[in-house]
């Protein structure tokens, strides 16, 4: 008999309501199919190190902005994990400092996941533009990198379909 496709899978999740549809899709498909889920919040220190070296911000500051990212994080995973609640799923929460693109693909494995799943951005305005294409950069290095599946959500009813579940 065959094994599923996927039984494990990655969230990539940034708080951002690309990656939040990510979640509410994850969270239905554990529903659905009985998988096992994982949600990683990176805080992205390589950036803000990068900043530092460039003598953009000043070492305290690139350390306040961290420790509020991770504050940040903390309490998105909060919430997500309040939202697999309500659907009856039982989901794992990982906050991890680095690359973004880097920690989600050790996540991965160490996870030894099956499947990623990203959040994809719409086209509209220019600033939604400018957040796609940042989101894209970090998108395109963990689907060029991973060592299983990628999966981008794109559901533009998932808020809908999640309610109705």
């Amino acid at each position: 008999m065959i094994k599923p496709l996927f039984q494990r899978i990655i969230v990539a999740y940034n708080g951002s309501k690309s990656s939040l549809q990510a979640v509410l899709y994850s969270i239905l498909m554990a529903k659905l199919y009985k998988c096992s889920i994982k949600i990683v919040y990176v805080v992205d220190i390589d950036s803000i190190r990068e900043l530092t070296l460039i003598k953009f911000i000043i070492k305290e500051e690139g350390e306040n902005i961290a420790n509020g990212l991770q504050r940040d994080g903390e309490r998105n995973l909060n919430y997500v994990t309040n939202l697999a609640k309500t659907k009856g799923v039982k989901i794992e929460t990982e906050l991890r400092r680095g690359a973004v693109w880097a920690e989600v693909i050790k996540a991965s494995d160490d996870f030894k996941a099956d499947l990623i799943l990203l959040g994809a951005s719409y086209k509209g305005n220019l600033s939604s533009t400018l957040k796609h294409d940042v989101v894209s950069v970090q998108n395109s290095e963990i689907i060029g990198s991973a060592h299983c599946s990628v999966m981008v959500v794109r559901q533009p009813y998932i808020e809908q379909l999640f309610k109705l579940s």
